[in-house]
Parts: C-alpha cells; sequence; structure tokens
C-alpha cells in the first residue's frame, strides 16, 4: 500500500522569524504498518526553508520500509533539494554554482541518506500551497501553530539534529533558543530515539528504522518510485541520476554537516497525538510552589501533559478535579 504523506515548513517574519515544521499522513494508522499519523516541531529563529527541508527528514524517518511513500508538499525548494541540486552539489563537493557552500546542507545531506537507505520508493508531489488541499491545510496549521507557541514560550524548540545545526550555522541562529534536550542531542548525549520520543506528538515511528549513514554518489540510486493516480499537481520521483547543479539564491553560507545515524533501538515509552484541540485558560497545581521550603518567590516552568477524563459542556468548559499533571520519565 503507498503511504501519502504532506510536509509544510512555517516562518513567522520570514528569514530570522520563529518556524515551525509539519507532517501529516492522509490515511489513518491502521491502513499501513507504521503508527503515528503526525508530527510537528519549530524553534525560536529560523527560515521557512528550514522548516520546509526538516519536515520532509523528519517524514521520512517516520516512514522507513518497503511501503512506497508519496511526499506532497508546496515547496519547489525541498522537492528540488532532494531530487535535482543534490546531485550536482555533491559533485562539487557540496558547493554550488556559484562556488559557495550550500546551505542547510546537514539537513539536505541527511534527507539524501534517507532516500538511499529506503527500501520503499519515494515520490515527490508538488501541490499549490493555501489552494483548500486538505493534507496541505493541515500540515500548514500545524507547522504554524507550533511556530507561534515557539514565539511565545508554551513550547520548547523541536527540530531534527541536523535542523539545529543549520540553524545555528546561519546567520540567523543569534538569539536561538535550544532547549535542554535539543543541546545533548548536538552534544551527541541524547540518541535521536529518544529525543523523538520525548516531543512526538502524532504517535511513535516504525521499532525498525533504516540506516541513515551519508552515501557515495556512485552507490546505487533509490528506485524510481511506482506510478500513481493522476493529479494536477506537478510529480517528482527520487531521481539520483540527473546531476543539474543551479546557483541557489544568494544567501549567507553555513557549513556542512554529516548525516546522524539512525539509533537501532527506539523507545517503547507511549506517545501522544495531537488531537486539533486546544485549551486554554488558568489551572490551579497542588501543592503550590510557595508551600515548598525552597521556594523563592519567582513563578517555576513546568512541561506536561494534564491527563483529561470527563465530559465537555456544549459551551466547550469542562471542570477537573485532581486530574493527574504528567511528564516524561528521564
Amino acid at each position: 500500500m503507498t503511504i501519502t504523506v504532506s510536509t509544510d515548513g512555517s516562518a513567522l517574519g520570514n528569514p530570522n522569524g520563529p518556524m515551525g515544521w509539519a507532517w501529516a499522513d492522509h490515511s489513518s494508522q491502521g491502513d499501513h504498518a507504521h503508527t503515528g499519523d503526525c508530527d510537528a516541531g519549530g524553534a525560536t529563529n529560523g527560515t521557512n526553508q528550514i522548516g520546509e527541508l526538516c519536515a520532509v527528514l523528519m517524514a521520512l524517518r517516520a516512514h522507513p520500509g518497503s511501503e512506497p511513500l508519496v511526499i506532497e508538499t508546496d515547496s519547489q525548494y525541498a522537492i528540488n533539494c532532494a531530487t535535482k541540486w543534490v546531485h550536482g552539489w555533491k559533485k562539487n563537493g557540496w558547493k554550488n554554482s556559484k562556488k559557495e557552500p550550500v546551505k542547510n546542507a546537514a539537513v539536505i545531506k541527511a534527507i539524501d541518506a534517507e532516500l538511499r537507505a529506503r527500501e520503499g520508493s519515494v515520490r515527490f508531489q508538488w501541490v499549490k500551497g493555501h489552494a483548500g488541499n486538505a493534507g496541505n491545510e493541515r500540515v500548514d496549521e500545524l507547522a504554524r501553530t507550533y511556530a507561534e507557541d515557539c514565539r511565545s514560550g508554551v513550547r520548547d524548540g523541536y527540530l531534527p539534529r541536523e535542523g539545529w545545526q543549520s540553524l545555528l550555522d546561519s546567520p540567523y541562529a543569534r538569539g536561538t533558543d535550544v532547549p535542554m534536550d535539543a543541546q545533548l542531542l548536538l552534544d551527541g548525549e541524547l540518541d535521536r530515539a529518544k529525543y523523538v520520543a520525548g516531543r512526538c506528538i502524532g504517535g511513535a515511528a516504525s521499532e525498525t528504522e533504516a540506516p541513515s549513514e551519508p552515501h557515495d554518489a556512485n552507490e546505487q540510486p533509490v528506485a524510481p518510485t511506482q506510478s500513481a493516480q493522476p493529479q494536477s499537481a506537478e510529480s517528482t520521483p527520487v531521481d539520483p541520476v540527473r546531476d543539474t547543479d543551479p546557483a541557489q539564491p544568494a544567501k549567507p553560507a553555513q557549513s556542512a554537516q554529516p548525516a546522524e545515524s539512525a539509533p537501532s533501538v527506539r523507545s517503547a515509552e507511549p506517545l501522544l497525538r495531537h488531537s486539533g484541540l486546544h485549551v486554554s485558560g488558568e489551572v490551579r497545581f497542588t501543592p503550590p510552589p510557595q508551600s515548598s521550603p525552597h521556594f523563592d518567590g519567582r513563578p517555576r516552568r513546568v512541561r506536561g501533559y494534564i491527563e483529561v477524563d470527563g465530559l465537555v459542556n456544549g459551551d466547550g468548559t469542562l471542570t477537573l478535579e485532581g486530574a493527574p499533571f504528567l511528564v516524561y520519565q528521564s
């Protein structure tokens, strides 16, 4: 069965505004072998291009295996990076036609590694953004919401390791809030599976994940994908034999980083799925911080999840009584 997934990136005040990324399956998790139906992340700084690439990378890593995969995106930049420009860049030592280092090279290398390692075929499908495509609209909302939450401080930044590398090597790194778990990931003290397990909003990925080591251009190319149903949007199969090397838009250069290899063991912790619902209002924690002998008078930041089990009234209200506040175990 072919898996179809939508991806999108978002940036508020691009470039260097808060950014977000997201992917979402088109069908329920029961229709194919991989669990989870969406994920989203972002950072306090960045560009929409980094967001678009992170979305593609995370979608690939969440969907390993032999099933054909179709990635729908409104980003020609992401499609060209993954299927066209990458071949010339590899031949030119990751320099573009202007002899400048390829921007966002860390993420692009990781995408290329995932495409080459994936057993099943991959095809990219361009769709027009903000044109009523259900999958595109969903990931646009997920990515934009995460970017807004990063801006307001509601959620911490969540990017793949290569996304953090590309961002921190860019001109937009100044003032970026790098959460503790992301820094541990960058320092090699936290493996990718545990990092994603603590952040993923849409369920765990497959227990068996393909390796993500960088490959030489001489290795076997990814097999052309199976044809899909005719669509009005443009379709681009992964084709490693093309070696076009266009000039990238003139942007400050950033260094290339190697793609991270995939872990062999994934976390068995249960994960959360975004329901599409949002909750707002004041809640009261018991016991309160001021009951602690170590309370210094300042508010304390917490990050966790409230377990809700009750009836929602027609006006959207729900009364909670002693609902557990959940945190992930370290």
